[in-house]
């Protein structure tokens, strides 16, 4: 067998899996759609780590990244996945993953020729929107310290300060030197880019704004 195809049959299966286990924890516990909802954000996240290592071409993975927009496509319309669905505001960050994933492993294969040294251009965007992210609505909502608004949805900037600190952890340890500007410039520009964004669209500009920065390093 391929090994391209066996790297899909053994990640649709770990993400069947997380899947699963949100729709079990929402079911049968008292857990809110939004910490599930953040559990398969970060799951997800964790598990699209393994994409640099086990596919060999940037198609299997715009493959893959397209298959679950459809699939995630449908579980919108027909209300499935409550676990990531059933949130009282409109949100498109669910659409937006698979295509952020999709550009920043475009990215990663172009800017290093398919190169195994250099998993840091995919890497930094998609870890920091997939750990910074959630810890910022998670801290803003729990200590909204000096908030704001963007449009009709309400931003803290305790909430900013965790996706900083986060995002300052993840480039500290994905760096491959100790480039002190580009240790600070990325996360403070992601962190503008999420403090801008609504509609779950920093699922998006956060991993965009770092690939933009990442190209002159």
């Amino acid at each position: 067998m391929d090994n391209n195809i066996f790297s899909i049959l053994f990640l649709s299966s770990l993400f069947f899996a997380l899947f699963l286990a949100a729709e079990l924890v929402h079911r049968y516990t008292k857990i809110r759609v939004e910490y599930t909802r953040k559990l398969v954000h970060i799951g997800t996240g964790i598990l699209t780590m393994l994409f640099p290592v086990m596919f060999t071409h940037y198609a299997w993975v715009l493959g893959i990244c397209f298959i679950f927009f459809v699939l995630l496509s449908i579980s919108l319309k027909f209300n499935l996945l409550p676990s990531i669905n059933s949130i009282h505001r409109n949100s498109y960050g669910t659409l937006s993953y698979p295509i952020a994933v999709s550009l920043t492993f475009l990215f990663y294969y172009l800017k290093t020729a398919g190169t195994d040294t250099n998993y840091y251009y995919f890497y930094i965007p998609i870890v920091t929107m997939a750990l910074a992210d959630p810890t910022a609505a998670i801290v803003g909502k729990r200590f909204p310290f000096v908030t704001y608004h963007i449009w009709d949805e309400q931003k803290s900037f305790s909430g900013s300060l965790a996706f900083f600190i986060i995002a300052l952890l993840v480039n500290a340890i994905f760096i491959p030197d100790n480039n002190l500007i580009f240790l600070l410039i990325i996360p403070f520009i992601a962190t503008i880019a999420e403090s801008l964004t609504i509609r779950g669209l920093d699922n998006l500009t956060i991993p965009i704004s770092i690939m933009i920065i990442l190209y002159f390093f």
